[in-house]
């Protein structure tokens, strides 16, 4: 019998799958995950928005699980004062040792800039976390966020700027989600406990139902399980070119200009909070 060490390593050597496009229908490629009347499918499935009050928040995910791909999701937050209320766009895959890449923005007093939190999970263990404000208002119009996984990075756009890579280093304790398939979330909740101001900020019930808009969902990715052709392909098809995608100069130079300019933490600069050493992975590269 094989090591059980080895079977990650083996299976996903052996997987194969198939590359699909979902340009995102609601009605067809999403689940409810609760919410009641608080989510709405609108346009004929092309929008949905969810709600928050006092009694329930709203979210929804991909009926497919993936092994890797290019999410995008076209979002307009909660305008006014949205203290307290968190809205997010993420991939999750299940458990106690679960993956996850997270983008969360942190709901802020009337006229406060939002807060863009975002995390790697990776076998159940956070604190990878990195934060930005951001260049425009986000609760004036749709902006498309978006996550692109492959077996070399992470990246991390808004409005196709890179904001954030996590790179797969292959460092001995440096852990990277390519070992689990995920699902595509999203969500709208109250987290007046932590999330503006650090739980300063309280919620205003009185404000509420607080509602965030999504559209333009587009799952460009490696369903699991599926037995077509090997995915990611080292040489990717036109339009299929996030199976070995990096930033690049240009992408490093955009990378830079946001973290210099609307990065507000970085853990991988908190000298407090890891005052004996740095995790391995910060020590590789300042804009990452």
């Amino acid at each position: 019998m094989s090591s059980p060490r080895l079977f990650p390593i083996v299976l996903l050597s052996l997987f194969l799958c198939l590359v699909s496009t979902t340009a995102g229908n609601f009605y067809q490629d999403v689940d409810v995950l609760f919410g009641d009347w608080r989510y709405q499918v609108l346009e004929g499935g092309e929008l949905v928005t969810l709600s928050v009050d006092n009694s329930s928040g709203a979210g929804f995910r991909s009926k497919n699980e993936y092994l890797y791909g290019r999410f995008d999701m076209r979002i307009k937050l909660v305008a006014g004062d949205s203290s307290g209320t968190v809205t997010t766009f993420y991939m999750s895959s299940e458990g106690p040792t679960h993956n996850e890449i997270d983008l969360e923005f942190l709901g802020n007093s009337s006229g406060d800039p939002y807060v863009l939190h975002t995390n790697m999970i990776l076998q159940g263990k956070g604190g990878k976390e990195q934060e930005f404000y951001l260049w425009f208002d986000p609760t004036k119009d749709f902006h498309l966020y978006s996550i692109v996984w492959n077996p070399k990075n992470v990246i991390i756009y808004v409005d196709e700027v890179p904001i954030r890579v996590y790179r797969n280093w292959g460092l001995k304790g440096v852990r990277f989600p390519n070992d689990q398939p995920m699902k595509m979330y999203a969500t709208l909740w109250d987290a007046d406990d932590w999330a503006t101001q650090g739980g300063r900020v309280k919620t205003d019930w009185s404000k509420a139902p607080f509602t965030a808009s999504y559209k333009g969902y587009n799952a460009n990715a490696c369903v699991w399980p599926s037995s077509s052709s090997s995915c990611p392909s080292a040489s990717p098809t036109p339009g299929n070119e996030w199976q070995n995608q990096t930033i690049g100069v240009k992408g490093r130079n955009m990378l830079r200009w946001v973290q210099t300019k609307y990065m507000v933490y970085n853990y991988c600069t908190d000298f407090k909070r890891y005052h004996r050493r740095l995790p391995r992975e910060c020590r590789k590269s300042r804009f990452s």
